[in-house]
């Protein structure tokens, strides 16, 4: 499958933006044909106007068929960056469980970015855009995918030091087997990982909140952190809500310049006593983050879990989710995933994708339902997008339906976010033509595969409610099953021989 990748947008934007603003590929170096700018079929530049607004294209007014696709001439897309993976996490759990998840608590894009993808990345802070695409068995119809990804994790060494408060549920509920012994094992390994200049401070809440380890050095004090860890037991209800605010002040006090200062949630989320409305918390949450850069990383636990509020919880705080279920997930969690959020890349990291209307009748990205931003807005900074990492990825994948006998460009993918130190804004940019899309899906790269085989089984778990449409040929749970199987030997990737698993658990219960 052909690749375009982008030409780097290394400068600042400010100065041209304030000049007029920038076509969506950018100023970088020239692109194959010598054009520094992307062009629609006919050679014409085509871009956002700027500060974001929308290009017109054709209109005839025509919807063939009812799919969820954007309307004509609306041919931009516009989203917030999301790194989370809960969505998908509980899911395996329900499905493991012998029960079908709520279609409300399945998020395509949690599906998509829980497995590994094999795009450049980076020398430096930022991003690389690559897009490319293949054909469904549908006429006209393709998926079409914009990945993000940032530079290596590296060494330890070189990432800020961390203040980390854990914020622990020890209600009755987290006294299942895997909620509060698996969070304590975790605690336990993630506290031998860490660096001694990182911080650790420890608060617990069940019907009350309790701060049992103030923020403390773990250099000569590692002892005294597993200690407050093994003393953790489960006792009465979930207060959540006193949780995250002693959990918060915890961190204010213990806030340390140069240093990633983060509340880590480890709980159900199942609040049943105090402040169980989400907008008391959230309230708290947004008024931290934007006064002390405290940001929020929300770890879920348990069959019967929170999803939603745990959810909001994390976009309110600048921060992610994930969720956990056995040793593997703790491990990847707590050892692999906290330490890429501890270093940061990235601000209020937004995307826009803009479709030439030359070649392009119909898309729709699967996904980002909670993540959509104005069109409008990519450009306004203040408007909040996502906090990214390194070592991280970010996909998306759009249903694209072209015009028939289109050839030339299709798309231009921009990424627009800020530098986490200056707050200087970067660009950079990708673009897709329509004879990249030769291939079908069935024989394009594992890893696209990968991506495909998750976001149609995402949209099938959807589709049980009947408000949701397929997407372009989709295929039956049977036939999904095979294919992750085959995938899980092609990648040798343990990741891909879980999806295979929890699929055919699905068919099972759907049969």
């Amino acid at each position: 499958m052909e690749r375009y990748r982008i030409r780097r947008l290394r400068a600042a934007l400010l100065a041209v933006t304030a000049a007029g603003g920038l076509l969506l590929t950018g100023c970088g170096g020239p692109d194959d044909s010598g054009s520094s700018k992307a062009s629609d079929s006919s050679g014409r530049g085509y871009a956002p106007a700027p500060g974001g607004g929308q290009q017109s294209g054709p209109d005839d007014g025509s919807q063939e068929d009812s799919r969820e696709v954007a309307p004509s001439p609306d041919h931009l897309s516009t989203f917030a960056l999301d790194v989370d993976t809960a969505s998908y996490g509980y899911a395996r759990r329900t499905l493991a469980d012998g029960r079908l998840p709520d279609p409300s608590t399945v998020r395509p894009e949690e599906f998509v970015n829980s497995f590994r993808q094999d795009y450049d990345r980076p020398d430096g802070n930022g991003f690389t855009v690559t897009v490319d695409g293949a054909r469904t068995t549908e006429d006209d119809w393709s998926l079409v995918r914009v990945g993000l990804a940032t530079r290596d994790a590296g060494d330890a060494d070189d990432r800020p030091p961390a203040a980390l408060t854990f914020v622990i549920d020890i209600s009755g509920s987290m006294g299942e087997p895997g909620r509060l012994d698996l969070a304590k094992d975790s605690l336990d390994t993630m506290t031998d990982q860490l660096r001694d200049d990182d911080s650790v401070a420890i608060v617990t809440f069940s019907d009350e909140a309790e701060r049992v380890l103030p923020m403390t050095r773990l250099d000569g004090h590692r002892g005294a952190v597993h200690d407050a860890i093994d003393s953790l037991e489960p006792t009465d209800s979930t207060n959540l809500g006193a949780g995250v605010e002693t959990g918060y002040e915890t961190a204010e006090d213990g806030l340390r310049e140069g240093a990633t200062n983060r509340v880590v949630l480890i709980s159900d989320a199942l609040a049943n006593t105090g402040d169980t409305e989400s907008g008391t918390i959230l309230e708290r949450i947004a008024s931290e983050r934007r006064e002390h850069g405290i940001t929020l990383f929300g770890v879920g636990v348990g069959s019967d879990y929170g999803d939603a509020l745990m959810e909001e919880l994390a976009d309110k705080g600048d921060g992610h989710t994930a969720y956990v279920s056995d040793d593997e997930d703790a491990r990847k969690v707590f050892v692999e995933q906290l330490p890429q959020n501890i270093d940061l890349t990235a601000r209020d990291a937004k995307a826009q994708v803009a479709f030439d209307p030359e070649t392009v009748k119909e898309f729709r990205l699967v996904g980002y339902d909670d993540r959509t931003v104005a069109d409008d807005d990519f450009r306004d900074d203040r408007v909040d997008g996502g906090e990214v990492g390194p070592g991280h990825t970010v996909t998306a994948l759009y249903a694209v339906r072209t015009e028939p006998g289109a050839d030339g460009h299709l798309a231009t993918a921009t990424v627009r976010w800020l530098d986490p130190d200056t707050r200087t804004p970067h660009e950079e940019s990708g673009r897709l033509e329509t004879d990249a899309l030769d291939s079908s899906v069935h024989r394009a790269s594992p890893r696209f595969q990968v991506t495909t085989l998750a976001a149609y089984f995402a949209d099938t778990l959807r589709s049980a409610d009947g408000d949701r449409t397929a997407l372009p040929g989709c295929p039956s749970l049977s036939e999904l099953s095979e294919q992750a199987r085959d995938l899980a030997h092609t990648t040798e990737d343990e990741d891909v021989a879980r999806l295979a698993e929890t699929i055919e658990d699905a068919r099972s219960l759907r049969s």
